[in-house]
């Protein structure tokens, strides 16, 4: 019987709307990293080959009825700053020191349980950060008469790096800011961040924006998560503007993390942004940036201008 999947991984913890099903979460964070909000998320460590940990995390059953909960993990890549799950029990190196005090538990409607996660990291294991995810899974039988299940899964995030030493640095950089129109009626602020560290980094952070004469301000607005950018790779981060806003000139203050790590930028947006256009005027620049189609428009437009003139000289 084929079983087509209802949730992904796109975190530690779905919204209760996404999956009412099932809930993972962290309950153990290291005394050393009590500080960090991703090791309250996720399983975040460095180890030294040979080294074997202890972790637990909750497993809650928000629906109605029993469930059937299998645990297990999963191998995990990042693929244009998407950290996503393997399809099935697709295992990798990481994926393989990791094991649950038991493989399967069934929780009564409302119910929830603690569970032993255990990682051994072989003497042999070369130097490097991997990534998995511990998973728990339902598996619904057909009800319609087809042949058709579903299986809804939910996760916790495993970035572990290996070495000698002490821990790899984070660290990142932030590249001026630019705003442009958003999906629905509100405009949206984005940065290019750069991973200048050796550890894989999950972006968060706020924007904030004020007028240059300091007569309005608005925000905080949150920062989509969801961006994962891996060392030596950069990727886009943004927060959508959520406020009307007057017309004019707006200082924007943007304030990304990633763990412990945090970074700033400023500059100055104008608004409204047209569609075709990005005003983009970081600290210490002027100027407005346009995509390339405008330049494409432009060109044509100059071409035809051209054509029709020297029509008029053949027909004169």
């Amino acid at each position: 019987m084929p079983a087509s999947p209802a949730a992904a991984l796109p975190g530690s913890l779905p919204r209760a709307d996404d999956d009412p099903t099932i809930s993972i979460r962290m309950l153990d964070i290291p005394a050393a990293r009590v500080k960090d909000p991703r090791a309250r998320a996720y399983i975040v460590d460095h180890l030294k080959p040979g080294t074997t940990i202890h972790r637990r995390v909750e497993i809650q059953n928000s629906s109605p009825e029993r469930q059937h909960i299998e645990l297990y993990a999963a191998g995990a890549t990042v693929r244009e700053n998407v950290f996503t799950a393997s399809d099935g029990r697709g295992g990798n190196e990481l994926s393989s020191w990791v094991r649950t005090e038991v493989p399967s538990l069934d929780l009564p409607a409302g119910a929830r349980r603690a569970v032993k996660v255990t990682i051994s990291v072989p003497r042999s294991a070369s130097r490097g950060e991997r990534y998995a995810a511990l998973l728990a899974q339902v598996t619904k039988q057909p009800t319609d008469g087809s042949n058709i299940g579903q299986i809804r899964r939910v996760g916790v995030r495993i970035y572990l790096d290996v070495g000698p030493g002490g821990e790899p640095p984070t660290d990142f950089r932030i590249d001026g800011l630019a705003a442009g129109p958003g999906p629905g009626e509100w405009p949206v602020v984005t940065a290019r961040v750069h991973n200048t560290g050796q550890r894989a980094l999950d972006m968060g952070g706020a924007l904030s924006l004020s007028r240059e004469s300091g007569t309005a301000k608005l925000g905080p607005f949150v920062v989509t998560t969801g961006v994962t950018i891996l060392p030596g790779q950069s990727g886009q981060v943004s927060a959508e503007v959520t406020e009307p806003l007057a017309p004019g000139r707006w200082t924007a203050r943007l304030v990304l993390t990633s763990g412990t790590v945090e970074r700033e930028v400023e500059g100055t947006l104008t608004f409204p942004v047209p569609v075709e256009a990005t005003a983009v005027e970081p600290a210490g620049r002027t100027g407005l940036a346009l995509p390339v189609v405008v330049g494409a428009v432009l060109a044509v437009a100059g071409t035809l201008l051209a054509w029709h003139l020297i029509r008029r000289r053949r027909s004169g």
